[in-house]
């Protein structure tokens, strides 16, 4: 009977943080909050400290300057001020010191130059790697050959963001693989959860129909190889993948009868961060079979 409990209390605030993402532009007061999770105003301060790790306020805050710290790199056009008054501030300058406090950088100069290794270990605590078993829906499907640009990434996870950005700038300036109209993949080579930080390999690839043209970001041409994949549709945030993923290796494959093809792992990302809020992110996990 506890553990029902416990996991009604844990579905409901992720229902509130899931409205926190979907209305970070509105006013989200503690009433209104109280009234999603269905819990009293007077006691919901200490229940969402308890099931989440921090005040209400405060991860409010940091879901904002999250959605900022991407939109500052990846949607350059935006100005600074669009921003800050996106993130609850009155003005550049508020929102300035506060982004400075928490990532020891202003605005203009993680734009320009995002240290994303000290950003990530500001949202440490707020990330948790799940290694409980989830229920998953597994697909069988046939894939055809996919040709690919990438560009390797090798070093930190927390720094991927850095060769993301390398990644789109290529895109935009080449358009061989438009983001728009092409596909949008990940191959983890290792597990960033067990291997040395510069161990890491990481491809990031957007799809091509012709010849790759000569660059100057990297970025090379690779395939991913036609075949049978188990694919599994991941809703909502990146970081929450893990759950899915080590389902599948200690549950789902053991017990299928199918053997896994000498080719890593890979994300075919449906839509992205911050066009739409984190669980609204789709993603597809594809495992080759032989």
């Amino acid at each position: 009977m506890n553990n029902v409990i416990v996991r009604r209390d844990t579905l409901r605030f992720e229902k509130v943080c899931n409205y926190i993402a979907l209305h970070l532009d509105d006013d989200l007061s503690v009433d209104k909050l109280s009234l999603v999770a269905h819990y009293s105003k007077y006691h919901f301060h200490r229940q969402f400290q308890c099931h989440i790790g921090m005040n209400v306020g405060k991860y409010i805050a940091m879901m904002r300057l999250k959605r900022a710290s991407y939109q500052l790199v990846f949607n350059v056009n935006i100005q600074i001020i669009d921003i800050a008054l996106g993130a609850g501030y009155e003005n550049a300058g508020s929102f300035s010191r506060a982004f400075k406090k928490s990532f020891a950088q202003t605005p203009m100069q993680f734009r320009r130059t995002p240290q994303w290794e000290a950003w990530h270990k500001v949202y440490l605590n707020a990330k948790r790697i799940n290694r409980e078993s989830e229920n998953v829906n597994i697909e069988i499907i046939n894939r055809a050959e996919s040709n690919v640009a990438v560009l390797e990434h090798q070093g930190s996870p927390q720094s991927l963001n850095n060769s993301i950005q390398t990644f789109i700038e290529w895109r935009k300036q080449s358009t061989e693989s438009p983001v728009a109209t092409s596909q949008t993949f990940g191959i983890p080579y290792n597990d960033p959860n067990n291997v040395a930080a510069d161990e890491f390999r990481f491809d990031i690839c957007g799809s091509i129909d012709d010849e790759l043209q000569d660059n100057q970001y990297g970025v090379i041409a690779k395939s991913i190889p036609e075949g049978r994949f188990a694919k599994i549709r991941h809703l909502g945030s990146h970081d929450k993948m893990d759950a899915k993923i080590y389902t599948f290796y200690r549950e789902w494959l053991p017990k299928s009868g199918e053997e896994l093809s000498d080719f890593p792992l890979f994300f075919h990302y449906i839509n992205f961060f911050p066009e739409v809020a984190e669980h609204e992110l789709i993603t597809d996990i594809y495992f080759a079979l032989k």
